[in-house]
């Protein structure tokens, strides 16, 4: 049975909504697992009886295929879905944010890439091979599908849960063999999991004040989308994914863990706004927040309302709806692939360029977060000092204590990632609360961490050693250290994609190449104001969206190269930065931007090597200590045990 230590529901708190389990919020599968937001270390499931009674419903006449795809996302291609759409953690035992499962009447294989290898390893049993994307001669999910099955293979998916244009891709790509994909009617997965499913939440959905929502209403953001709309000569968007809907009407949810979002899908024309979303979320306030110009239809009813629309709307070829890349294949084919255009969302592009309220509050929060933070850092290691034993997750509980107490807080972005010697190797691991490790003065400790607040969210990893680091420890750290510094103060052109060369450079010095140990994940993402956490489409990194995606004045971005040495400890320094536009002596061509970091936590002088590093590295170290120190120290007269460790750490070097 699925039980749940904590619910994450919508409650009041001080006449105020809070979106947090007092807690991290855990599920427990009926094997005994443990699943959170984040990796748990080591746990496994025995997934022979799951895979078997799916191989069964395979055979079925009604569904006749060899083959069936699992990806991580939901209908709305969340990258945290609900517990309730976690088909492939169930199937398959393995519960990171990123991977894909493909099941054959044999055979089961589990898709992921460098951030998840080693949580992989440790999750899967002895009925799935690791597929290891991105190490040399591993296919993709989609090029082992159209490579490595039989000629002929019938190839089973569920509509809902794969992009009408990863669909086609595949379709192309299994031609030569004369394989085929078949939507299934059901998802088996669902059919195995039964009556442990948990169901689908539908939790209270309230409106976000437009003092907080960027200073722009809904109605200013609708038109701007209209706009868009008439510009592509079409005659309506499709608005699909839960933060882009959130964002356009200014209302946030808590259907999905540490995500303020809520189940919806859009419709937008010249003249009308359809919001379809759940009765039960409290749709009376909703009404009057939006007021008559924003017609709400119960959540069912969209797939039926598109086929209805598109004749109404007369859509075709030469006025087509205008859909986002990720829409799924079922909605695509409800209005008909001819009267249909995928292009990059508008939503997306104008939700990732914040305005000035929005930056406002992305520097206010990250220094009131920057405090929790500090008092954290100085109560835990006065812990470890006096001899106090604390795992990894009663430290995250202390570290999500000192967050709660702040103003504007609504919970937490994310799992906090509290990770000690070789589990901070363990990109994004969590710690199970019932089987983790000590924290250790001797080790380096990880702490990847992030709050949502009404006027911002934060993400930030800090790397400290309570002890005495190596040599080597040190050595590490400090060409993180350096990479970190060369994004934080790179001026490029206008119309620069996230290339991510500069973070990588110091660590390839010493020769730590693409495989290992270097870091196996991008080195920035962008983020949400006041919604996910990861939000693209840009980042800094070698992903195909990264890369076509230049990067623009207002956008957000973290910064957070790093360095793992599997088994032993792992490294990782992390603020978020925002582009802004750079003042040069000679401006050719279009101008040139820069960053500015917002993130206010002092980064540990005891783990640098200061034999390696620069003048100018010393200088911009001291600077940005000098900032930290001044914004912050403010908030802490009331506790002078993390103001005088914020004052020692912020010394200069």
């Amino acid at each position: 049975m699925w039980s749940r230590c904590s619910l994450w529901a919508l409650r009041a708190h001080s006449h105020r909504y809070l979106l947090t389990p007092v807690f991290a919020y855990t599920v427990r599968f009926s094997s005994g697992t443990t699943a959170t937001m984040g990796a748990i270390k080591t746990r496994t499931v025995n997934t022979t009886e799951r895979l078997a009674k799916l191989r069964e419903l395979l055979k079925k006449p009604k569904n006749n295929v060899k083959a069936f795809i699992v990806p991580s996302e939901d209908q709305h291609f969340s990258e945290y879905p609900a517990h309730s759409d976690e088909r492939r953690a169930f199937i398959s035992g393995f519960n990171g944010s990123a991977g894909c499962a493909v099941i054959t009447l044999r055979d089961a294989f589990l898709f992921t890439d460098g951030r998840y290898f080693l949580q992989a390893s440790q999750q899967l049993d002895s009925n799935w091979k690791l597929m290891k994307q991105g190490l040399p001669d591993v296919p993709t999910w989609q090029e082992f599908l159209s490579k490595h099955l039989e000629q002929g293979t019938r190839i089973g998916i569920d509509p809902t849960l794969i992009s009408a244009a990863d669909a086609e891709s595949l379709k192309k790509s299994l031609e030569p063999r004369g394989s085929v994909l078949v939507s299934l009617q059901q998802n088996p997965v669902d059919v195995v999991w039964g009556k442990d499913r948990p169901p689908c939440p539908h939790n209270s959905v309230f409106p976000l004040d437009v003092k907080y929502a960027a200073g722009e209403t809904s109605q200013s953001k609708l038109q701007r989308l209209r706009e868009e709309i008439t510009k592509k000569k079409a005659v309506a968007a499709v608005v699909t994914l839960l933060d882009e809907v959130a964002w356009l009407f200014n209302l946030r949810g808590t259907d999905i863990d540490f995500n303020p979002v809520f189940f919806a899908y859009a419709v937008v024309t010249p003249t009308e706004a359809i919001l379809f979303m759940n009765d039960a979320q409290d749709q009376h306030s909703i009404k009057e927040f939006l007021g008559s110009d924003v017609e709400i239809r119960p959540y069912e009813s969209f797939i039926p309302s598109l086929r209805q629309l598109t004749a109404t709307l007369g859509a075709n070829k030469d006025k087509p709806m205008l859909l986002g890349d990720k829409t799924s294949l079922a909605v695509v084919e409800a209005i008909g692939q001819e009267n249909a255009v995928l292009i990059p969302s508008p939503v997306a592009t104008m939700k990732a360029i914040k305005n000035e309220t929005e930056i406002e509050g992305f520097r206010n929060c990250h220094i009131r977060d920057g405090a929790a933070l500090i008092r954290y850092f100085a109560w835990l290691e006065e812990q470890l000092n006096s001899g106090v034993e604390l795992n990894e997750s009663q430290a995250a509980a202390k570290l999500e204590e000192f967050r709660s107490e702040l103003d504007l807080f609504r919970g937490l972005s994310f799992t906090t990632i509290s990770s000690t010697g070789p589990n901070a190797a363990v990109i994004h691991y969590s710690p199970d609360p019932d089987d983790c490790a000590i924290v250790k003065k001797d080790q380096i400790y990880l702490c990847d961490s992030g709050g949502q607040y009404l006027d911002g969210t934060t993400d930030v990893t800090r790397t400290l050693h309570f002890g005495t680091p190596t040599n080597e420890e040190k050595r590490a750290f400090t060409r993180v250290l350096q990479g970190h510094i060369s994004i934080d103060t790179a001026v490029f052109p206008n119309g620069t994609s996230g290339a991510d060369s500069f973070a990588r450079r110091a660590l390839w010095q010493e020769g730590w190449g693409k495989r290992f140990p270097e870091y196996r994940h991008g080195t920035g993402h962008g983020v949400g104001h006041f919604l996910n956490v990861h939000e693209g489409p840009h980042g800094i990194g070698t992903r195909i969206a990264y890369n076509s995606t230049s990067l623009k004045v207002g956008m957000t971005v973290s910064n957070e190269p790093g360095y793992y040495a599997d088994g032993r400890y792992g490294i990782r320094i992390e603020n978020v930065v925002i582009v802004r536009e750079a003042e040069t002596p000679n401006n050719f061509g279009n101008g040139y931007l820069c960053f500015e970091h917002v993130t206010m936590c002092p980064i540990q002088t005891k783990l640098i090597d200061f034999s390696i590093l620069t003048a100018q590295e010393k200088e911009w170290l001291n600077s940005y200590h000098a900032e930290t120190l001044e914004k912050v120290g403010p908030l802490l007269r009331n506790d002078p045990r993390a103001l005088e460790w914020l004052e020692r750490e912020c010394s200069p070097v």
